[in-house]
């Protein structure tokens, strides 16, 4: 195992592992400060070696470990890759492709709702990775050797998972649904991301137009604030004082100091000054123009409709080995319980076949739900 600090060195070290069909890679990250991810280390294996990349190294240039990410003639093998991905794009604006996703083709075996990679390695080597290091600060230096080692060990064992994952799938003919979960992955779309469409993250529901447009402004004055300072969102305004001033709609600096979610005197303050006046431009827009704001879906119909597909998807996971969270999300099924043609996953390519079409005849009452020894059984219906 090498600690790469050169531009040389790593220009050297990726011509190396351009010549494989397969690399693994992972990084090591801090974020809990900071918008945008500090890369610290780079880990890359090959079948023959691997290496720990400096990232933080006096005047090294990663241009040729991007370069590698987007050899076409290279898979990445990534676990968990969106964040990693992520950091790619914002450093260098590209995505790495083609990738490969451990995670994902767990969730495809049957392995369980996002897995992670300790318990991963586990199951399918039998070897117990070593968590020491799990919370270290990547930033400090020098690195130590047990860093490293630890660091290096993750793409090492992901070398042996991948192996196993990828003969499973291709034993099981669900290579495909990997491939079809990748190109979701590999999308610049997933990654960018603009501060006007900052309120689609937000848990929060508006039930009002005023109260969207309300939210889209103050979403989108946080967003760009917490960027332009490198800060995360959070130290900007928690999720729920955006909700609140959506809810509120405080167009003074008076009414602003009324909501409990805000510290005291936060109205006088530059932010209390710029979020008023994000009120005051949502208030000003017209509501014909805004997304349409889904209704709730609280009829008691609808609502036995989403539990009997919630018992479908358990039965559909245990009975194909595939983890319920990569087939449908409870948002699926209420979308299909409302909408025949609901542009969600689950009535999309394998998952349709799996269970999108089990789940609009179970809708439709040509199946029904029975038990039978214990066990839930579907029954045609005639």
């Amino acid at each position: 195992m090498d600690l790469i600090t050169t531009t040389a060195e790593l220009t050297s070290v990726c011509a190396r592992f351009a010549k494989y069909p397969v690399i693994t890679v992972d990084t090591e990250f801090l974020r809990e400060t900071t918008y945008y991810p500090l890369l610290c280390v780079i880990q890359l294996a090959s079948s023959d070696e691997a290496v720990a990349i400096d990232t933080l190294a006096t005047g090294i240039d990663l241009k040729p470990f991007f370069t590698l990410m987007s050899n076409e003639s290279v898979l990445k093998v990534f676990h968990a890759a969106r964040q990693d991905i992520e950091i790619i794009w914002h450093q260098a604006g590209i995505i790495p492709h083609p990738v490969f996703d451990t995670q994902v083709a767990a969730m495809v075996l049957g392995y369980g709702d996002s897995i992670a990679y300790d318990a991963l390695v586990e199951r399918v080597t039998g070897h117990r990775p070593d968590k020491t290091h799990r919370f270290t600060d990547w930033s400090r230096r020098p690195l130590t050797a047990e860093q490293l080692e630890y660091a290096v060990a993750d793409v090492t064992h992901l070398r042996d998972v991948f192996a196993a994952l990828d003969a499973d799938l291709k034993k099981r003919g669900r290579s495909d649904w990997v491939s079809e979960e990748m190109e979701v992955l590999t999308s610049p779309k997933t990654y960018d991301f603009h501060p006007e469409r900052a309120w689609e993250r937000l848990k929060t529901r508006v039930r009002k137009p005023k109260d969207l447009a309300i939210l889209m402004e103050v979403a989108a004055w946080r967003e760009q604030e917490a960027q332009s300072r490198n800060i995360p969102r959070s130290r900007v305004l928690k999720d729920d004082a955006v909700g609140d001033i959506a809810t509120h709609a405080p167009a003074n600096p008076e009414r602003l100091a009324t909501l409990r979610s805000l510290p005291k005197g936060f109205e006088k303050s530059q932010w209390g000054v710029d979020i008023v006046a994000a009120v005051q431009r949502g208030l000003a827009r017209d509501p014909h123009a805004l997304p349409k704001i889904e209704k709730p879906r609280n009829n008691s119909n609808g609502a036995a409709t989403v539990e009997l597909l919630k018992v479908l998807l358990r039965m559909t996971s245990e009975r194909h080995a595939v983890a319920s969270k990569v087939i449908a999300t409870v948002d699926d099924l209420e979308r299909i319980a409302a909408d025949d043609e609901a542009d969600v996953g689950a009535l999309h390519g394998w998952r349709r076949e799996l269970f999108g079409e089990t789940a609009l005849a179970l809708k439709h009452g040509r199946l029904a739900l029975a038990i039978e020894k214990g066990r839930v059984l579907l029954v045609e219906r005639t």
